[in-house]
């Protein structure tokens, strides 16, 4: 007799069938309508694909097309169809790995010419063909030795040094093939090409093999795909716009930063305007953590290495630190504030009556970052973090990560964002015991808990001496950066022999809290610049206003008013050049100057000013001092 199975659907009633249907028949059976958007399944938790042989009773959940693990098997699946459409395009061209990523998909490539955009509209026509036949994807279980044997024989190198760096006790792998191409991949993957209907092919860039810069430098295409066109559309209509906001264009065109190749990779210059940006923000942080009770302090930008290594920084970080000799005494270039901090706290014996004691520091760090990563104000070698660190109690620590939280929400709102929470857990990478791991961890749990927080779980994405809390900000475009950071460190405290006066007069261990509001200003600053594409608020604007005048004899009004402007506190420019009055008006909303005010023959005779607005809004005449308290009054939530 046949063996029948129990299979669980995803309505959660159960259906007797016989052994050995595939994951597509039984959901078929249930509701076949749906397999048009199904592009795999799980079976027990496991995603498969439909193609899988059912031998025993299973739970059976179908992913849809669009849903996010949806999505990253089509994409996933697209990369194997563009590595197709290059060989067939591009004969002679190596193959190396190709995974889907957040948005999209890309290849790697080994290819003795470069390939140029119009490279990539062939091979886009090549993998629109490939999609058209609707080719099956059909997957194969080989030995390791014969995939070896496959790869080598179609001179695939990469693939071959894959294989044999498998762990020794992986004998047997999966192959999936498509219109005669082959690829090694553990899968699942969409049923057929067919599915894949919406994909673009962006850009080329450079990708050494492995991300080893010791290795050889291989071609890298990108591209992005959805389950939809519709999905296509918009997202393809969101990098246009992210494009259009691209914080390095916006730099440049108002003045604010460079990037010299001449200072060196990854180091910013910040011109005047932007350094009054920067300024605000700062001078903002230091007003708001006085407040809330933070101690401000500075540390040196080198320490000995013995500290570094005391720390751990040095087993764990040295890859990402600089280092310098002085005087035949190794030094290593701080990548973070933490440990002059702690230096701070040992400086004299504290009493728990002192705690909790909280250090803040606008503290420059330097990193080692990859050539290949640095990109404008987002990845830098060079970055100003608004770093602070808490010492205090174990029973302490609920209320300080909850006010931390508090005061993340409140620079986000200041700031116009909304946010996303992450909790980090350990990585493989790590110091400290287990026991202060798990305190740690449910310490920070326990506080997002408390303060009424929706948050997601990051498994293994800790700090290697304890696990974070990541706020992630959302932008204008939906897209989310990584700023703000809580981490609960028991273990530095106890490397440097930390304590404090118990009400029972003895010794105890703080705990030690890092955490970042901002996080790096550089970075912070770019995506504040593509939020806003340029036009920040009044009361971040470096220049909050520009005075325009008609003609040369209104130039001395012009002075006067921008005297009385700027010792009221607004920053101001005055444009008295002798150009027409509509080509400085231009150039101000260009600029994306708040205000334009205008100066002509009837502001001189009756003292007052124009504003207009950037968006063209014209206010009408009124005094210098009625404008200075509009723009106090804009500015007044902010101060």
């Amino acid at each position: 007799m046949v063996e029948q199975i129990s299979i669980t659907l995803p309505d959660g009633n159960k259906a007797v069938v016989r052994s050995g249907l595939t994951v597509k028949e039984v959901l078929a059976g249930w509701n076949k309508a749906m397999l048009a958007s199904t592009v795999a399944a799980k079976v027990n938790g496991v995603p498969v694909d439909l193609g899988h042989i059912l031998t025993g009773d299973a739970v059976i959940e179908p992913i849809a097309a669009a849903s996010p693990g949806g999505l990253s098997i089509l994409r996933h699946s697209m990369a194997h169809v563009m590595a197709q459409a290059v060989q067939d395009s591009f004969p002679g061209v190596q193959v190396s790995i190709g995974p889907s990523i957040e948005d999209g998909f890309y290849y790697d490539f080994e290819y003795g010419e470069s390939f140029t955009l119009q490279d990539l509209d062939r091979i886009e026509s090549r993998m629109k063909e490939i999609a058209a036949a609707d080719y099956p994807f059909e997957r194969r279980e080989v030995s390791r030795e014969e995939a070896v044997d496959l790869f080598r024989s179609k001179g695939e190198h990469y693939k071959v040094e894959l294989l044999n760096d498998l762990p020794a006790d992986i004998k047997r792998v999966s192959l999936y093939t498509q219109n005669g191409y082959v690829d090694l991949c553990r899968g699942p993957h969409c049923p057929s090409t067919g599915m894949i209907r919406a994909f673009k092919l962006l850009n080329v860039a450079g990708a050494y093999w492995r991300g080893d810069e010791r290795n050889k430098m291989l071609q890298r295409i990108y591209g992005t795909g959805f389950a939809t066109q519709e999905a296509l559309d918009d997202h393809l209509r969101l990098l246009e716009e992210a494009r259009k906001r691209d914080h390095r264009r916006i730099g440049r065109e108002l003045d604010l930063f460079q990037l010299s190749d001449e200072a060196g990779p990854g180091l910013v210059i910040f011109h005047p305007k932007g350094t009054l940006l920067r300024t605000i923000i700062e001078d903002w942080e230091k007003k708001e953590h006085l407040k809330r009770g933070y101690d401000l302090v500075i540390g040196p930008q080198i320490l000995k290495v013995d500290l570094w290594k005391q720390s751990g920084h040095f087993d764990h970080y040295r890859e990402n630190m600089y280092f310098t000799e002085v005087d035949e005494q190794v030094y290593g270039i701080k990548p973070m504030n933490c440990l002059s901090h702690m230096l701070i706290y040992k400086s004299k014996l504290r009493s728990y009556r002192d705690l909790p004691l909280r250090y803040f520091e606008l503290g420059t760090v330097h990193r080692h970052e990859k050539a290949g990563v640095l990109h404008g104000l987002m990845r830098v070698r060079q970055f100003t973090q608004d770093d602070a660190h808490i010492l205090c109690t174990p029973g302490q620590l609920n209320s300080e990560i909850r006010a931390i939280a508090d005061f993340v929400g409140y620079a986000m709102d200041i700031f116009g964002f909304t946010y996303e929470v992450e909790l980090s857990t350990r990585p493989e990478k790590s110091i400290g015991s287990d026991a202060d791991w798990e305190l740690a961890t449910t310490a920070l749990e326990g506080a997002l808990k408390d303060n009424g927080m929706t948050y997601e779980v990051n498994a293994g994405d800790g700090a290697f001496y304890g696990p974070k809390i990541d706020f992630k900000l959302k932008d204008a475009l939906k897209r989310k950066w990584q700023c703000a950071t809580i981490q609960c460190d028991f273990t530095l405290p106890e490397r440097f022999d930390l304590s404090y006066v118990g009400e029972d007069g003895e010794k105890h261990r703080p705990v030690m809290l890092h955490r970042v509001i901002l996080g790096a200003i550089e970075r912070f600053m770019g995506v504040l610049i593509e939020h806003h594409a340029g036009a920040f608020p009044l009361w971040l604007s470096p220049v909050q206003a520009v005075l325009v005048t008609v003609t040369e004899k209104h130039i001395p009004f012009g002075e006067e008013v921008r005297k009385q402007l700027l010792a009221a506190g607004i920053r101001v420019e005055g444009d008295f050049r002798n150009e027409k009055l509509g080509y400085k008006i231009r150039e101000a909303q260009m600029q994306k100057t708040p205000y334009m005010l205008v100066i002509g023959d009837r502001e001189v005779a009756s003292g007052q000013v124009s504003p207009r607005q950037r968006d063209g809004q014209n206010l009408g005449s009124i005094g210098v001092e009625a404008f200075i308290t509009l723009v106090r009054d804009q500015s007044a939530r902010f101060k």
